[in-house]
């Protein structure tokens, strides 16, 4: 009789299930862990690589640790499928990121585990002290870990927490991740440390001679073994003094342990049974490796498979759609080369996301002008400002939800010197399937409040080469310009680029009764709504916005007081965005119709096809028909 051997994995549904399992059962389920992981993601998109390092680091966490009780706080939470697996997640996991289904972040109201929800960089070390304050001023005894990638801690927070943390002394454990990557290859002063301290031999026979040692103390007597303990340390630390004397985690006070081989589930059982006597602040450096166990992951890992949609498992190959339009993000690469080459005072810089901002493009042509400051967004935006000031014309490439982290230094130290740096913000308006923490639903109100921003936003994409050339033309002060992820709708390549003119809409049809003003890729809905009232008998006046700030005057008000009711539509958050802007241009100019306003409502919105998501949000055009016949009475 054949006996049939079933997954560990099917077995496991709580970190009470792994912490029952032997090292030798931990090694099969990280493997059973990565092939399901991988089967899923080629299904579904996701996070592959960051996921398949650290599958055994979360076994290991799980084994030494009592969750809930004990907090584990995850940096980014793109590294985190395995922990949803493993936290009763298994079954939904084919919903990953899909709508209605689980996100690909942590949730703190999706599940009991998910200690702390985010989905950006550099967070974990100071919700984890946060945790630690707290469990102590409540007099509780739980762990706390912070899971931190080498990426994340280039990110000024990072630094700022282990700051903190050093002069406060609670009892925590930082973990760092490092891959020696993030999206993007990391850069920076301590990235370089980090790989140095991992490939010193010195180093490593160092930390190997002193762990063997602590090893044996737990078989001396009390007296003996605590003696020894103090000369073991004091060795470690002449040693490590005569090799590291700039050792930067033990200046701020924090306890340095390590480097350990990740991906030894053996190792970092043993290891984090151990720190659990050590108290204060300690950071345990784990060495993985990024796409660990799917070769074209490895050998990939800083690009497309960090983070993509299905693909096929057994080759490799992204399942990709037939459209061929080309992406806002390549056209706006495409037009800053342009750019570049018209102006050699034309820089560009990104925060960590080349390929994804597209910067990448301009950076094959200009290396020497292009800069990845790293997962650091304010310093980004103030060296922007530096370079201002010298005369340069700085182009800032970020994701629209990322810039929302350097929003002072946009105000402070840009917009109140008047510096013409121009800021372009990707994936705004709804991104999908990466939900709430990279939705750019916030960018037209929050860069509209700043005096002297200019707030652009085209319909299309040979429209981005005009806002691009036109915030070139715009020396008085900083200019913003939005535009959302994907591929526009086709519209042929315009040359030469023209510029706008400032703060006047566009008129592209002519109609009574009803004007539909709408910004941005909300303008393509728009269109068909104009076509759905026609149908109707309802000849609707459609308007490209193009602005968000300023308004031009004369021409708002021509159309504001000729017509019964005036609808906007903006893919932003409703309150503060672009429609208010027509508020209160009206109430400027005395002019009162009948206004619809509508935006993103005042909710964190889910995550899902951006299609769906629209409809539920009553924002697609068959849904602004519905709402523009019911105000009208249903007549034509």
């Amino acid at each position: 009789m054949e006996l049939v051997q079933t997954r560990l994995l099917d077995h496991v549904d709580s970190p009470d299930d792994v912490r029952a399992l032997s090292i030798t059962q931990l090694r099969q389920l990280a493997e059973e862990l990565r092939e399901f992981i991988i089967s899923h993601v080629s299904k579904t998109g996701g996070h592959l690589s960051p996921n398949l390092g650290t599958i055994e680091l979360t076994l290991a966490l799980f084994k030494t640790t009592h969750q809930p009780q004990d907090r584990i706080v995850w940096d980014v939470g793109h590294q985190t499928y395995a922990h949803k697996i493993l936290t009763g997640r298994r079954e939904a996991f084919d919903t990953l990121r899909q709508h209605g289904g689980i996100s690909g972040f942590l949730k703190r109201e999706e599940s009991p585990y998910d200690a702390f929800g985010a989905g950006h960089a550099s967070t974990s070390i100071s919700a984890a002290l946060g945790f630690a304050v707290a469990r102590d001023l409540r007099h509780q005894a739980n762990s706390v870990f912070a899971v931190i990638g080498d990426g994340s801690l280039t990110g000024g927070m990072a630094f700022e927490a282990l700051n903190n943390a050093g002069a406060r002394q609670e009892d925590f454990t930082v973990i760092l991740n490092d891959n020696k990557m993030s999206i993007a290859h990391n850069v920076g002063a301590l990235a370089k440390h980090l790989n140095r301290l991992i490939t010193d031999p010195r180093w490593l026979k160092l930390r190997g001679d002193v762990w063997e040692s602590l090893g044996r103390l737990d078989k001396l007597g009390k007296g003996l073994a605590q003696g020894a303990r103090a000369a073991v340390g004091k060795l470690e630390e002449a040693l490590k003094g005569a090799l590291l004397p700039a050792s930067y985690f033990e200046n701020l006070g924090i306890q340095y342990f390590g480097p350990v081989d990740g991906h030894d589930i053996a190792a970092l059982v043993d290891v984090l049974e151990r720190l659990k006597k050590v108290s204060g602040p300690k950071l345990l450096h784990v060495v993985t490796q990024k796409g660990k166990g799917y070769e074209p992951a490895e050998k990939d890992a800083v690009g497309k498979w960090h983070g993509l949609g299905a693909f096929d498992k057994d080759t490799g190959k992204l399942l990709v759609s037939s459209d061929t339009r080309p992406s806002y993000t390549q056209i706006f690469g495409e037009t800053l080369v342009d750019l570049m080459e018209k102006d050699s005072s034309v820089v560009a810089l990104t925060a960590a996301m080349p390929s994804g901002t597209g910067i990448s493009i301009a950076e094959k042509r200009f290396p020497e002008r292009v800069f990845d400051v790293g997962i650091a967004e304010q310093h980004g935006v103030t060296f922007a400002a530096g370079l201002a000031c010298e005369g340069l014309r700085p182009v800032v490439a970020i994701y629209s939800t990322f810039l929302q982290r350097a929003y002072d230094q946009v105000v402070h130290d840009v917009a109140t010197q008047h510096l013409p740096v121009i800021f372009c913000l990707d994936r705004a308006g709804l991104v999908g399937a990466d939900g709430p923490t990279h939705h750019g639903a916030l960018d037209l109100a929050y860069m509209r409040t700043v005096q002297g921003m200019v707030v652009m936003a085209p319909k299309d994409e040979g429209e981005l080469r005009d806002m691009l050339w036109t915030a070139h033309s715009h020396v008085s002060g900083p200019v913003s310009i939005r535009y959302p992820r994907g591929a526009g709708n086709g519209s042929e390549r315009k040359d030469p680029p023209q510029v706008l003119e400032m703060g006047v809409p566009e008129v592209l049809r002519k109609g009574s009764r009803v004007a539909l003003f709408g910004i941005g890729s909300m303008v393509a809905t728009l269109e068909k709504t104009a076509d759905m009232l026609a149908a109707v008998g309802i000849e609707a006046t459609l308007v490209n916005a193009r602005f968000a700030k300023p308004l031009a005057a004369a021409p708002y008000r021509e159309l504001l007081s000729s017509h019964e009711l005036v609808v906007t539509l903006e893919d932003g958050v409703r309150h503060g965005g672009y429609g208010s802007g027509v508020l209160e241009l009206a109430a400027d100019l005395g002019v009162s119709p009948r206004f619809l306003v509508m935006g993103l409502p005042d909710q964190f919105v889910t995550h899902g096809e951006t299609k769906k998501l629209f409809e539920e949000l009553g924002l697609d055009a068959a849904s602004v028909r519905d709402r523009i016949l019911q105000i009208l009475g249903g007549k034509a």
